[in-house]
């Protein structure tokens, strides 16, 4: 099944569970910045709106809070924002790459990472 297109709300509750496991929506709301911290039943509406999608699912219920946990991964959520991106570049990666490079948010070490999976890539290719 693909991952579920998320809003940014959405990614950051998603974060939260990834980062520190099963939660109560209590849990959720106050994992946010005093500061910036929405209401509780924004929260709620939010993590019922994923667990609709498939995102995350009910665990346990301790009391009258339901405790939940992320049924999509990391990898998959962001294997999906990628694809979406790419999307906006008509499938050329080139230009994202170049922005990266130009605005010094690739390191040196993630330069030369990249450099291996390129050459592993073409050492595959060829050896198929």
């Amino acid at each position: 099944m693909p991952s579920p297109k998320l809003s940014r709300l959405e990614l950051r509750i998603m974060e939260t569970l990834w980062t520190r496991g099963p939660s109560s929506i209590r849990e959720l709301q106050e994992s946010f910045p005093e500061a910036r911290r929405p209401a509780y039943t924004t929260v709620q509406t939010v993590v019922y709106r994923l667990e609709w999608k498939k995102a995350v699912r009910r665990t346990s219920k301790i009391s009258n809070a339901h405790v939940f946990e992320a049924v999509v991964s990391r990898n998959a959520a962001q294997h999906r924002l990628i694809d979406e991106l790419l999307g906006l570049f008509g499938g050329r990666a080139l230009p994202i790459v170049s922005h990266l490079i130009d605005s010094g948010k690739l390191t040196p070490d993630e330069v030369r990472e990249a450099q291996k999976a390129l050459r592993d890539l073409a050492r595959k290719d060829k050896n198929q």
